[in-house]
């Protein structure tokens, strides 16, 4: 939740209401809600409790004696220069890890920034170098030289359990690393999303914006987890998600290593007031194409084309509405290497699936008419901001 990237799409006004009326009625069921740098829908795979126990005198003690241990290891992230930081481009989250300066955080809070820079709980700036990073996962290590007696935290020698306490301490909404606490509610959640990670811790900690990359900790003071996205409930409660990490993590030794691993993409978006519509359904397709006149037979369209990306380069159409709210233009993809697809999240996994370099043939729909489009995928970073 890089807090300065965080995007809100404005639909016409013309049309909102029919376009809420097909998320209401035929959308699956989902018990999210959107919000600025938040994910639409999680879905738990396993080990979930609905909710969790209020924390108990005892566990909000022994995390509050936590809190003078935590602060001083976890850093603010900035998208500036150290020396040229009043207005960074992004803000966000990190932990040290080690005594010689190593720092994790989360991948989407440091992507694309040509300078970074951390600030320590003396507010004192450092240049910030970044090592490794796993996008897939949402995972980043940097290095910064910091001074010789730096308090760190050591990552947890195993998982945590559902139900255990947890304390993540954060800058989220520009605060400067503050604590909040919560309780685990779930083990290897997925989002349902392919650009979000799979497998996260899911808690009730109220996260927010600019949290992202911050730590949580259990009750050891070991670090179980980088916040990675956050989603709130049809009744407004926060449930925040991280990546899981643990001593023996083979993720966090590849980017010690300088692994730089890129998710494919193909440059495409799905943003405004279809933001919503990731998960459509046929049925939903078949609704939408009364508004919209999208064609008969369901696929994934899409709002943008990054410029210069591998959909731009082989001529995929957005979606173009005129001013009555009809389609003008946009392709429909309908399958990938053969492998059918209905809407825009099974497109993304389908992408997914693959890696930077590999070639993949798109089944298009173009005014009615079907053709195969060859498109050579490239890692995310790659891509023109």
């Amino acid at each position: 939740m890089n807090l300065k990237r965080a995007l809100v799409g404005s639909a016409r006004p013309a049309l909102w209401a029919p376009l809420l009326t097909l998320l209401l009625g035929i959308l699956p069921a989902t018990n999210a809600q959107t919000s600025p740098g938040t994910t639409p829908s999680a879905t738990p795979q396993e080990r979930r409790v609905r909710s969790g126990a209020p924390l108990s005198a005892t566990e909000q003690a022994t995390l509050q004696t936590l809190v003078s241990r935590v602060r001083p290891a976890t850093v603010r992230v900035e998208q500036c220069r150290a020396t040229q930081c009043d207005d960074p481009n992004g803000l966000g989250s990190g932990v040290l890890i080690s005594e010689d300066g190593l720092i994790l955080t989360a991948y989407h809070v440091i992507q694309g920034a040509p300078d970074l820079s951390v600030q320590l709980l003396n507010k004192t700036r450092y240049p910030a170098e970044v090592i490794g990073y796993n996008d897939q996962d949402d995972l980043a290590l940097l290095r910064v030289n910091v001074p010789r007696g730096t308090p760190f935290l050591p990552l947890a020698a195993a998982r945590p359990a559902v139900g255990d306490v947890a304390l993540a301490v954060g800058n989220g909404n520009g605060a400067f690393l503050t604590p909040k606490t919560g309780r685990l509610l779930g083990l290897d959640s997925d989002a349902g999303r392919a650009d979000f990670p799979p497998g996260t811790l899911e808690m009730n900690a109220p996260l927010i914006p600019g949290d992202s990359g911050g730590p949580v900790v259990n009750t050891k003071g070991e670090v179980t987890g980088i916040v990675s996205y956050i989603r709130l409930t049809q009744s407004g409660q926060p449930r925040s998600y991280a990546v899981p990490v643990t001593t023996t993590d083979a993720r966090v030794a590849a980017m010690k290593r300088g692994e730089k691993r890129d998710a494919p993409v193909i440059g495409i978006g799905l943003s405004g007031p279809f933001s919503d519509l990731f998960f459509l359904p046929s049925a939903g397709f078949q609704e939408l194409t009364k508004l919209l006149n999208l064609g008969d037979t369901p696929g994934a369209f899409f709002t943008s084309v990054s410029r210069g990306s591998p959909a731009a380069q082989a001529g995929l159409k957005p979606l173009i509405l005129n001013g009555d709210s009809k389609r003008v233009s946009g392709d429909i993809v309908t399958a990938v290497n053969g492998k059918r697809i209905v809407n825009f999240a099974e497109f993304q996994y389908a992408v997914r699936a693959f890696q930077p370099g590999d070639t993949v043939t798109l089944s298009v729909l173009r005014d009615g008419k079907p053709l195969e489009v060859k498109v050579t995928l490239v890692g995310r970073s790659k891509l023109s901001n």
